[in-house]
């Protein structure tokens, strides 16, 4: 019997499918987690939350890192950003990229900071900017071709991030 070390990166996947681009983050970790080592897998838990809540982050481990993926406000449509989670919390007030949730993910983080034992988790926020977030509204055009990125980017975090012995170089 092979015992598995407990997981290393959570990876947080916020968003809503039927609201347009706001689907985004799902259909990039849906479609990206396949093609990963299982090496990668092993040390990866994968939590869907349709918006990020401070609950989300409380019961992060030490040692234990945080990857949120999100369609974002405040940035252009189709644009990928990836920004350290402890950088975005002191952002509150001022503008920044955000989830398109009702309670932005600097006061989320900035909660969460507050109650969590030590502070935040080390971790970071991978986000594509959308243009569309109605209801039965299909993903944008700028987002559709922007998905390669947005899981490049978010597959080479997550191998950065859980410190997989002989995966792909950092650089």
């Amino acid at each position: 019997m092979t015992h598995l070390a407990p997981p290393s990166v959570r990876l947080l996947v916020c968003g809503n499918a039927d609201r347009g681009d706001d689907g985004a983050a799902l259909s990039a970790v849906a479609t990206l987690l396949p093609t990963l080592p299982a090496p990668l897998l092993e040390r990866l838990e994968v939590r869907r939350c349709g918006q990020l809540r401070v609950e989300d982050l409380l019961d992060v481990t030490q040692g234990e890192v945080v990857i949120i993926v999100d369609a974002a406000v405040g940035v252009p449509p189709g644009h990928v950003v990836t920004l350290s989670i402890s950088d975005i919390a002191p952002l509150a007030g001022t503008a920044a990229p955000r989830s398109c949730h009702e309670l932005p993910i600097e006061q989320v983080l900035s909660l969460a900071a507050t109650l969590r034992s030590g502070g935040l988790p080390t971790g970071v926020f991978i986000g594509i900017g959308g243009r569309r977030f109605g209801y039965g509204r299909p993903i944008s055009r700028s987002v559709r071709l922007a998905m390669a990125g947005f899981r490049k980017a978010i597959a080479a975090e997550l191998t950065r991030l859980a410190r997989v012995p002989g995966g792909p170089p950092h650089g």
